[in-house]
């Protein structure tokens, strides 16, 4: 049979990895990327790749081994401390083990996904406005780019362009919603020089120190710099200047932002405070934006979204990256078995990659909303508790129910907490 032809609209994680396994199969596709280069704009920090989901996606694309080249096994360390810089929770790789998770900075990883692919399967500098067509018919819809020009005649649009997704405005009115959190992105070269004190502290890995409503992150990347984040409960107004809700000063000037985030650390440990004294050069304020909890969408032939575009939380779980790799690599096997199954005819073979795309969708949508409500909860837990001292138990909890049984969860609890208690009764 003629094999489907896919357009992927974004040429982040999500995207390229559908396109690397569709590739690998011999589906013709194309991606679509508003950005004009591959390092065109910063990619952000580093992040983890789970067993079952993300390392799961990364071999399954043969990128093992390339992976490994850029991949940290020695950064799956996490400190979460309060403002006094006293450790409620660390975990990591115990003491010669193997990391289960490996950790890699974004651009790397966009970088390896990027090269895997064959020489054009990307188009630079084409920024989806719209999708137009019939929204009950295969192959009549036509993709409508910025700079004017269109492209249509695909057997399935996928909309991986994360949180202000064209594709997902195609399908549904729903937009993400405002989480109450405003995040400060700072970043902090060549730590080990510029900040020894604070790159000791952070071990490679991660620190996450908390406060009533506040939150500071420090992560190690590859490039032994550090990323600094601050986040605080904000109006979603806050970088205005002009509006009533503003911080008072220009979140995207860094002397303002460090002087105005060190106000707001007052009476922080000095060791913590470091991390914002000592950042220079980057500043990248933004809101933290979320999709409802388990919302869903009227299937429509021909179209579909995965990744941020169907999933967007907040990254307080760390899931985001992991969950769109496991949306591609089970919707590339959803489109390669219907081309695999595919008749003589082209409207059988359209009705069978329309099916096997709903069915992808049906699936997606039970594991999103878990992780989701997981998120959102321990969005809350972090970013809207008044005794973040109270909170590591229900943490720990929120991150056991998605892989433990419903029955099981009233055990897991007494023992969590019962554990938590006895800790605190030894340790104070």
């Amino acid at each position: 049979m003629t094999s489907p032809t896919i357009a992927i609209i974004g040429a982040g994680p999500a995207g390229c990895m559908l396109a690397r396994l569709l590739t690998l199969s011999n589906v013709p596709v194309t991606i679509y990327e508003s950005d004009i280069s591959p390092d065109y704009r910063a990619q952000g920090g580093t992040l983890d790749l789970h067993v079952k989901t993300g390392l799961a996606a990364i071999r399954e694309a043969q990128l093992f081994d390339e992976f490994t080249k850029h991949a940290r096994y020695d950064g799956d360390y996490y400190n979460l401390t309060d403002k006094n810089f006293k450790t409620l929770l660390t975990f990591g790789p115990s003491k010669g083990s193997n990391m289960e998770r490996p950790e890699i900075d974004r651009s790397d990883l966009r970088k390896l996904l990027t090269e895997s692919l064959p020489e054009g399967t990307i188009k630079w500098g084409r920024r989806l406005l719209r999708i137009e067509g019939s929204p009950d018919e295969e192959n009549s819809k036509t993709l409508v780019f910025a700079d004017g020009s269109t492209a249509t005649g695909f057997s399935l649009i996928v909309g991986a362009e994360g949180a202000w997704s064209k594709v997902r405005n195609y399908l549904t009115d729903i937009r993400p919603q405002h989480t109450g959190v405003g995040y400060t992105l700072l970043e902090i070269p060549d730590a080990a020089t510029t900040a020894p004190e604070l790159h000791k502290l952070v071990r490679g890995g991660n620190l996450f120190s908390s406060n009533r409503h506040q939150r500071l992150s420090v992560q190690q990347l590859g490039s032994g710099s550090l990323h600094v984040g601050w986040s605080a409960q904000r109006p979603e107004n806050w970088m205005d200047p002009s509006h009533a809700d503003s911080v008072g000063y220009d979140p995207r000037d860094l002397e303002a932002s460090r002087a105005g985030i060190l106000r707001e650390m007052d009476g922080w440990d000095p060791r913590l405070r470091a991390a914002v004294e000592r950042a220079w050069g980057k500043c990248d304020p933004k809101n933290l934006y979320m999709l409802p909890v388990g919302w869903r969408w009227a299937h429509r032939p021909g179209v579909t979204v995965i990744g941020d575009a169907a999933h967007l939380m907040t990254p307080f779980a760390g899931e985001g990256v992991n969950l769109a790799f496991d949306d591609a690599r089970k919707l590339a096997r959803a489109v390669v078995g219907a081309a695999s199954r595919g008749g003589a005819q082209p409207s059988g073979r359209e009705q069978l990659l329309d099916k096997a795309a709903a069915d992808f969708e049906e699936d997606m949508w039970v594991r999103m909303e878990k992780y989701q409500r997981l998120t959102h909860n321990v969005t809350q837990l972090w970013m809207f508790s008044d005794d973040i001292h109270s909170i590591i138990p229900d943490f720990i909890m929120e991150h056991l129910k998605p892989e433990t049984p419903v029955l099981l969860h009233p055990l897991a609890w007494l023992a969590v907490h019962g554990w938590w208690k006895a800790r605190s009764l030894i340790w104070g």
